[in-house]
């Protein structure tokens, strides 16, 4: 978390407001935060449903024109990104970045708004920049989710018709920590099964029955791939 705090108060960008969301943690989180809070434009602790419930706290309080999530165990890969990307924008919808991931520090770069984001994500949340009328147009995320959350706000998105702008430029450092960072079968079944529902809730007539044999097919194709491996 100290981590996170500090790729963000040594920002070189001046017009940035810092929103903390804490879930009640009683880790010695609310003590670190509260050494920074003179950097931290608001920050709150207490219960919530999960990420999506957080993410949308954080946004009732989001006054800025960009808005982007960085969880406790991610962050910013510089002290400049974000004056980077900002030196870039010109009213865009939604700016998109690449990624480094888990322990190896792989580089992964985003799809980004195409065809194939009728099926899986093509864009890493804690790398994109999204314009605060994409929110105020679709909502934020669904709290039914716990892990697809980002897929289905940005399936939505994708499907309203805004835009992405790419950017060859690494935004954050994710850590393999997360139930969607676990490549063993009990974890990625689960979040299969989100995505799944992700499709369902985003669909109907043909395009329903598309996804469910996508589904009977892509399933069963990949336990088997994980166990091979």
């Amino acid at each position: 978390l100290e981590q996170t705090i500090h790729s963000v108060i040594n920002q070189s960008y001046p017009a940035i407001e810092y929103i903390v969301i804490d879930g009640g943690s009683t880790d010695g989180s609310v003590e670190i935060i509260q050494t920074y809070q003179a950097s931290i434009s608001y920050w709150q602790s207490e219960p919530d449903k999960g990420i999506a419930d957080a993410m949308n706290k954080a946004l009732n309080h989001a006054q800025g024109e960009y808005i982007v999530f960085i969880h406790a165990d991610d962050y910013l890969v510089d002290n400049r990104i974000i004056e980077k990307v900002m030196q870039k924008a010109n009213g865009e919808d939604i700016f998109i970045g690449n990624i480094i991931f888990g322990r190896n520090l792989k580089r992964l770069t985003p799809r980004g708004f195409n065809f194939w984001m009728n099926f899986k994500t093509g864009v890493y949340h804690q790398a994109a920049f999204c314009h605060r009328r994409v929110f105020e147009r679709i909502g934020g995320f669904d709290t039914g989710f716990k892990i697809a959350m980002d897929y289905d706000f940005f399936l939505r998105a994708y499907r309203a018709g805004f835009k992405v702008k790419k950017i060859d430029q690494v935004i954050s450092v994710m850590r393999d920590t997360g139930v969607s960072s676990q490549t063993g079968w009990p974890s990625l079944k689960q979040r299969f099964m989100e995505e799944r529902r992700v499709h369902e809730k985003n669909s109907h007539g043909f395009l329903r029955v598309l996804y469910r044999l996508y589904w009977w097919l892509y399933l069963p194709y990949r336990k088997l791939m994980t166990c091979l491996a």
